[in-house]
């Protein structure tokens, strides 16, 4: 498939992917200061990925981060609201429903500014709007909305939630579950003046050129964006797969250099992953240290625990998160609560011997090997 570029040479479509990503890098690098070269190429793919959006099955969040005001996020937004598809900013979202009426005729781009007071899930009515922009990472997701209806009262109808979704803020303090969804870029303040100012009244038009190049060539790789699965890293599965595929497949249908970057930009976010668990620097789920716990306390070749003594094993190995916890000291209700609510799993009576509650190994291998956490620890 061949097509004329702005400049009238004719360029496959690949090659014109490549030399438009190129171009929307070397424009983002004239206005744009991250804290990482390549954060720059994540801002290229995610705008990009916005007009291919209906081709991909999910859209990740892109969270423009800052330590302190003045670092650039109005900049990049202003910038995101030229070149995305359809661009919404929102400074305030009043409420769930509004944001749903915006996206009723088709996914559009949500920018939010002032992420850290807009989103703050300690608001009023934030929780509700943020289960929104989670539900909305994937496509064909939905969520219900009360419309007037012809007799006067209200009916039911269920309305789209997906689109793509950019948040700034200073450090914002997002839950779990949305960061989740979220690809970072860290901007820092352009202390040594290597960036230029945006000055709207005269790169406007420069902006909006390369907005219309981006539309042509998401029509012509529309088709095999949908359709291409190219070969995702080793170690690239679940949540981080979801956040990094649509990227990924924008950067193997423009060709070039750009699945090597992409691949470059996954390394290094699954690097930092690691690095964090490691520093123990990322949270994990209450249930999923408890399961681990459990797996550690455990006695190797041991078909039965009851639980009063599993209780008095987590407590004494792992005093600081059991007994003395902020969440108060784990009971045997919290612990049969757990196990039960999060992995089905539930206490039951020895056969024979004193006939005591407790849990059986086969009941917990399951969800040990489905977290790669192994089997038990402790010999006996």
């Amino acid at each position: 498939m061949t097509a004329v570029d702005s400049c009238g040479i004719e360029r496959t479509a690949d090659d014109m992917g490549a030399a438009l990503l190129d171009d929307l890098a070397a424009w983002m690098d004239r206005y744009i200061k991250t804290a990482q070269p390549g954060d720059l190429h994540t801002l290229v793919l995610w705008a990009v990925h916005t007009h291919l959006a209906l081709a991909l099955y999910t859209s990740p969040r892109l969270l423009l981060d800052s330590p302190v005001p003045g670092s650039g996020k109005t900049t990049v937004l202003d910038h995101l609201n030229r070149l995305c598809h359809k661009p919404m900013q929102a400074a305030s979202l009043s409420s769930p429903s509004l944001l749903v009426r915006f996206l009723e005729h088709g996914p559009r781009t949500v920018l939010v500014d002032e992420a850290d007071r807009t989103l703050n899930p300690k608001a009023e009515g934030v929780s509700e709007l943020l289960a929104v922009l989670n539900s909305g990472y994937r496509r064909g997701a939905s969520r219900p909305v009360l419309i007037p209806d012809r007799e006067g009262g209200w009916a039911t109808r269920e309305m789209p939630t997906f689109g793509p979704v950019a948040m700034a803020g200073n450090a914002p303090d997002l839950p779990d579950d949305t960061r989740s969804r979220c690809i970072r870029v860290l901007l820092l303040p352009d202390t040594e003046g290597t960036v230029e100012d945006s000055d709207w009244e005269l790169i406007e038009q420069g902006a909006l050129d390369l907005h219309a190049r981006i539309e042509t060539w998401a029509d012509y790789v529309r088709e095999d964006v949908r359709t291409t699965r190219p070969e995702y890293p080793e170690g690239l599965k679940g949540r981080n797969r979801e956040r990094w595929a649509p990227l990924l497949r924008v950067a193997y249908a423009a060709g070039g250099h750009w699945p090597g970057r992409c691949l470059e930009l996954i390394d290094a976010d699954l690097e930092r992953q690691e690095m964090d668990r490691e520093a123990g620097l990322q949270r994990t789920a209450r249930h999923i240290v408890l399961l681990d716990h459990i797996r550690q306390v455990w006695t190797e070749g041991r078909p039965f625990m009851p639980t009063m003594e599993l209780l008095a094993l987590l407590k004494s190995t792992h005093p600081d998160y059991w007994k003395h916890h902020d969440y108060g000291e784990l009971t045997r209700q919290g612990l049969a609560r757990m196990l039960a609510n999060h992995f089905n799993i539930r206490a039951v009576r020895e056969t024979g011997g004193d006939r005591h509650r407790g849990y059986f190994y086969v009941d917990l291998e399951p969800a040990w090997n489905a977290f790669g956490m192994g089997g038990p620890t402790r010999e006996a």
